[in-house]
């Protein structure tokens, strides 16, 4: 009888020592990352099946709508900066965004890179109520000056070009007044160098280039942050005189509102882990 339970207990207790040593394997294991079921992303083709992150409404995610049809998964965020934190956590393969926002992203973010291929190339423009013609005209009428007097390409050159960088800022002429009042920009301020904060202020391509459009006509420039999905709806409903952040004419919006000239060329591009 005793030799009957020395058995059963040796078999006990070597079934526990399996057991400890199989969680002692376990512990000194990696678990599974939550980043290996991500798919690596080196061309434009391997969008398909893809999670791609873009920033609610703008022309990336329009564009990477396209590719839900392929099985492909858009994650939609307010900011582009959330796009690219979840990319740095993981939790996407990619960014689809504007080339000049995603080289701020990456220089801040240790770990990034651009993809060499483009996604798609756009032309930027400034979004008007429909029944607003007479502001539109204005508006394009304007802007042919400053591009004629070479003021739309200083200001890009102010805000893009490691050699041209802060060299050439557009200053509101002497004696300018505003007889006109006040016209209000709807804008999104977190699309680095198009609109961005510096302290309390807004700044950037979009906002210099509509301080150069209000001083031309003669309107005090008031600049209105919001969510950028927000900004059709509210200079459709008259809570802003125009719409103005790095905003691409798509057949989409032009259902919805109206668009100037454009101002700018840009290129969506696609961030990746490297």
């Amino acid at each position: 009888m005793k030799k009957v339970i020395s058995l059963a207990l040796a078999a006990a207790i070597c079934s526990a020592s399996m057991l400890l040593a199989a969680c002692g394997g376990n512990a000194g294991t990696a678990t599974k990352d939550e980043t290996s079921d991500t798919k690596t992303i080196a061309t434009v083709d391997d969008l398909e099946g893809a999670k791609i992150g873009v920033q609610l409404g703008t022309t990336g995610d329009i564009y990477a709508s396209d590719y839900e049809d392929k099985g492909s998964i858009i994650e939609r965020y307010n900011k582009g900066a959330d796009a690219v934190l979840a990319l740095t956590q993981g939790k996407i393969d990619c960014v689809i965004i504007d080339s000049e926002p995603a080289k701020a992203f990456v220089a801040a973010n240790e770990g990034l890179k651009i993809l060499d291929e483009p996604f798609a190339e756009e032309d930027y423009a400034i979004c008007v109520a429909k029944d607003n013609t007479d502001l539109l005209g204005k508006i394009n009428t304007a802007l042919a000056e400053l591009k004629a007097d070479g003021t739309t390409e200083n200001i890009a050159k102010n805000f893009i070009g490691d050699d041209t960088k802060g060299k050439t800022p557009y200053v509101t002429p002497e004696g300018t007044e505003y007889p006109n009042g006040e016209l209000h920009m709807a804008t999104n301020a977190f699309f680095e160098p198009y609109e961005y904060y510096e302290g309390d202020t807004v700044v950037g391509i979009d906002a210099s280039m509509a301080q150069a459009i209000c001083d031309k006509l003669g309107y005090k420039l008031v600049i209105d942050d919001m969510d950028f999905d927000s900004i059709i709806t509210a200079v459709q409903t008259g809570k802003a005189d125009f719409g103005m952040a790095g905003m691409t004419v798509t057949e989409e919006r032009l259902q919805a509102i109206s668009f100037s000239d454009s101002y700018t060329t840009a290129t969506q591009v696609i961030i990746v882990k490297e």
